[in-house]
Parts: structure tokens; C-alpha cells; sequence
């Protein structure tokens, strides 16, 4: 039986909407929100790479696009992702206080002065112990990662004898470092990092807490002069990456591999690398403008007095929970032992 032209036509144009719509749906696009300047190490040496490895692990069905803005303030990234406004988004934990208590582990004073193995560290005791209390519901965590060990940066305030910053106003982020500088008898200013050159070139603030590569990335080296140091790092800050849940569900099952191929550990180590680079060349950019000083052991013991307290919060927090902070500490350390480059 001959078909009619305009029966033939039809089956042609169904066929040709049925093998467009099938190569429509192999390709996806996910949204990244992202709150920070193209030129971050976070952007630049951490979120693309890991979207062109997505990519090239699915085969070009998965795409990640950055968005040029954010779509929301830097303390919103986690729920604009678990509600679907935005399909991947990062942003630290202590920039919502009392949500992520957990992760908190990862923040403490003196851990160690290495990114990478402090991200390794925390994403084992995360995927080990933590996970099953389920902080992060409604998204898929694709990795969990802390910048290099912070320190204490002022405009023109000595930084020893430690008497010297009884009352100096410093600016902090989320509840370790506001509980680290009050109990060394500072005020805490609470901002986000954006705010930073304004806050300390006006005199709002006397000083930042931050790691050697945000005081050059802010522009801040041509307003701090003195630094306050402790081995270890007197705190550390924690951050998600995450995707939506119900998105990755949607995704074939070989690319829901190929995502989970190039996140997890593989993302964590390259961003801890990525911040321990971007650590390095901040510190050199910090040569002849910063003068550095190492806190003497009298000092060190103050701190870790004042840190006491800082621990006890954390634990409590566990205890909250039903989680055995010890445990988790004491496998914190053998993994920062391990992972140490």
C-alpha cells in the first residue's frame, strides 16, 4: 500500500519532532548560582574545572552554566538549592549560625595549616559519621571543603602583647570566630567578606579574621599591617557544594555516575589544592606589607584557653545530637594525618 504525500509528509515531520525531542532530553543544563567574582580561586580553580569535568564525564549531556549573578545573598545558597530555584550552589555553613553544627569540627582552632587535608578530613568524617543526621536534607552534597587556616589581620592596632586588642573591633563570620574573639576580649563585627575593605579602610573595624589569600583578594594589603598567627591556624571555615536532590534524581542513571565520578573526594582534594595554592601566593603578595607575628607560647596558651570554650560549644552541639564528638574528633585528626600533603 502506497502512501499519500501528505501522509508520507506527516511521518516524516512526527519522525523529526520524535528525534529532536529524544536529543533534547540527553541534554542538560544545571545552574550554578554563584555569589563570588569570576576571579575567586572558588570560581576560577574550583567550580569551572569541575563543570568542564562534568562534561567530558557525561559526554557533553550535562552542562553546568556559572550564572553571571547570584540569585540570591551569599546565607540563602543552601535553601535557593534545595528548593530548585537554583540547581548547584555553594556558600559557607557559618554564614547561617546554629543550621550546620556538625561541620563545625572542621572550624577549630589549630587543626592544620593545610586546606587540603583539613577538606579530605572533613569529608571522611562527614561520609563516615555525620551524614546520617541528615543537615544538609533536600540537596545531594557533592563535596564538602574549608579554606586554609585563618589568622587575625589589624589596620594599625599592635598584636602583641595580646593586651594590645582588648577592645579592638574585628570583623568575623559565623560563631567560631565571634566566640574566638570575644573570649580574647575583642568586639566582633559580623559582616560578609564583600564588606570588608569598607568596614576596616573607614575605621569601622580595627581588624579581620581571614586566611592569607582573602586579605589580597579584598584589597586589603594596602590596609592591614600587623598579623596575629598560631600554628594550625586560629580557626577555619567549612563550605557545601551541593546540587538539588529531585535534579540529580532526574538525570539518567550513567550520568548521575559520571557526576558522582568527578565529585566526593576527586572535588574535595582538587579544591583544597586550589585553596592551598591561592594561600601560598596570598602570603607572598603579603611580603613587605604585613608584618607577621608568631604567637609566643605564653600567647598560644592564652588562645587555647579562650579555645576551650570554643570546643565545649562544638561538643555540646554533638552531644545534641547524639553524636560522640570525641570519636569524631579523634578520627578527625587521624584523617588530617593521613591526608597531609
Amino acid at each position: 500500500m502506497q502512501l499519500s504525500r501528505k501522509t508520507l509528509a506527516a511521518a516524516l515531520i512526527a519522525l523529526a519532532m520524535s528525534t529532536a525531542g529524544s536529543v533534547q532530553a540527553q541534554e542538560t543544563t544545571l545552574r550554578l548560582s554563584n555569589w563570588l567574582p569570576p576571579s575567586h580561586p572558588v570560581v576560577k580553580d574550583i567550580m569551572v574545572p569541575w563543570a568542564e569535568q562534568v562534561a567530558e564525564a557525561t559526554e557533553g549531556r550535562v552542562e553546568v552554566q556559572i550564572l553571571d549573578a547570584p540569585l540570591g545573598p551569599p546565607p540563602a545558597h543552601f535553601d535557593l538549592v534545595s528548593s530548585g530555584a537554583a540547581d548547584i550552589g555553594f556558600s559557607a555553613h557559618s554564614y547561617t549560625p546554629g543550621r550546620f553544627t556538625l561541620t563545625e569540627i572542621a572550624e577549630l582552632p589549630f587543626l592544620t595549616p593545610s586546606s587540603e587535608a583539613n577538606s579530605v578530613a572533613l569529608w571522611n568524617v562527614w561520609s563516615n559519621m555525620l551524614a546520617e543526621q541528615n543537615e544538609h536534607a533536600g540537596v545531594k552534597v557533592l563535596a564538602l571543603f574549608g579554606h586554609g587556616p585563618g589568622h587575625l589581620f589589624t589596620t594599625d592596632r599592635a598584636v602583641s602583647p595580646m593586651s594590645e586588642l582588648e577592645g579592638a573591633k574585628i570583623r568575623v563570620a559565623g560563631a567560631i570566630t565571634d566566640q574566638l574573639v570575644q573570649g580574647l576580649g575583642m568586639v566582633s563585627v559580623q559582616a560578609p567578606s564583600s564588606e570588608s575593605y569598607e568596614l576596616l579602610s573607614n575605621g569601622v573595624a580595627d581588624g579581620i579574621v581571614f586566611p592569607y589569600e582573602s586579605v589580597p583578594f579584598f584589597r586589603l594589603d594596602d590596609v592591614v599591617t600587623n598579623g596575629l598567627r598560631v600554628d594550625g591556624g586560629l580557626y577555619n571555615v567549612s563550605f557545601f557544594f551541593v546540587m538539588n536532590q529531585a535534579k540529580f534524581d532526574s538525570l539518567s542513571e550513567e550520568d548521575r555516575a559520571a557526576i558522582d565520578s568527578v565529585s566526593g573526594e576527586a572535588l574535595v582534594r582538587m579544591a583544597g589544592q586550589a585553596w592551598d595554592a591561592a594561600d601560598a601566593a596570598g602570603l607572598a603578595a603579603l611580603e613587605g606589607k604585613v608584618t607577621f607575628h608568631d604567637a609566643t607560647e605564653e600567647e598560644r596558651a592564652t588562645i587555647e584557653e579562650d579555645a576551650n570554650a570554643i570546643y565545649d560549644r562544638v561538643r555540646a552541639g554533638y552531644e545534641a545530637k547524639g553524636v560522640d564528638f570525641d570519636a569524631a574528633l579523634a578520627m578527625f585528626r587521624e584523617e588530617l594525618e593521613k591526608a597531609a600533603p
